[in-house]
């Protein structure tokens, strides 16, 4: 059953070993919202956690799972040559998953990757501290919304049914244009849609989100839609309300840290 969800931002430089201390006071509200959440997994510990990852790797026609028995990462592209973390794959849920998803006709490819990508493993090392869980590890596609919000509801099906306690995990930047020197280049339209992203969270206004101006996404230069959209057909139906914790963009990326409250769990 479904536990708990969040929308987390995968910057690297929120680790305390990548970053700088000017670096790190900049983002620190990012940081403290995370330990907030983390403190909410460690009171539920959660058995399995599935994670969407923008940087895991991607097709255009189909979400793609990694069906790998275990997975380690590490940040030695970012400097840091000390921090690893490891995880072993919930393969039963997994099967159970595809299982749903092939039923729903909606297409999926398995990789075999010990390697995890940034994007599943900033969110994972926050989340990690003390606790023992599986993982489903997997990306979105290019395939249309409602794809990713029909695979979101997919997703709940088999979590509901399950008997674990699970928790689901979207990881996403927002614009990556918020400032003349922002690792998109500039946009007006980036703060836009951050704002509107966050407004139309706190108002649950969920349809109006999933028909998000297609230019006005497009032109934010965002990493975190897609993931959201999963989420919020995860969500679909459950009673649940927002707490958005934190949102800053010091470096020209939008950074949201999102909770989402099940108030029958």
């Amino acid at each position: 059953m479904l536990k708990i969800a969040s929308f987390l931002p995968h910057p690297p430089i929120i680790i305390p070993t990548i970053g700088s201390p000017f670096d790190l006071e900049k983002v620190k509200n990012t940081i403290g919202a995370l330990k907030k959440i983390a403190q909410a997994y460690t009171e539920i510990r959660p058995e399995t956690i599935i994670i969407v990852s923008p940087h895991a790797p991607l097709l255009p026609d189909a979400f793609v799972f990694n069906s790998a028995d275990n997975f380690f990462g590490h940040f030695t592209q970012f400097g840091d040559f000390s921090t690893e973390l490891s995880f072993k794959n919930d393969g039963e849920l997994l099967k159970e998953i595809l299982e749903g998803l092939k039923k729903a006709q909606i297409p999926f490819r398995l990789i075999e990757s010990k390697e995890l990508d940034h994007g599943t493993l900033v969110p994972l090392y926050y989340l990690n501290l003390g606790l023992n869980f599986k993982l489903i590890s997997f990306s979105y596609s290019l395939l249309p919304r409602e794809t990713h919000f029909a695979l979101g509801q997919i997703l709940q099906k088999v979590i509901q049914k399950s008997n674990k306690k699970i928790a689901f995990v979207a990881s996403g930047d927002l614009s990556h244009r918020l400032t003349y020197d922002a690792p998109g280049g500039f946009s007006s339209r980036g703060k836009e849609f951050d704002e509107k992203i966050v407004k139309l969270l706190k108002a649950k206004r969920v349809k109006e989100i999933i028909n998000l101006d297609e230019d006005l996404v497009e032109e934010a230069g965002e990493c975190g839609f897609r993931s959201l959209l999963i989420l919020l057909g995860v969500l679909n139906g459950l009673n649940w309300e927002p707490e958005i914790l934190s949102y800053e963009g010091p470096f020209g990326v939008g950074y949201l840290v999102a909770n989402f409250k099940l108030k029958s769990v």
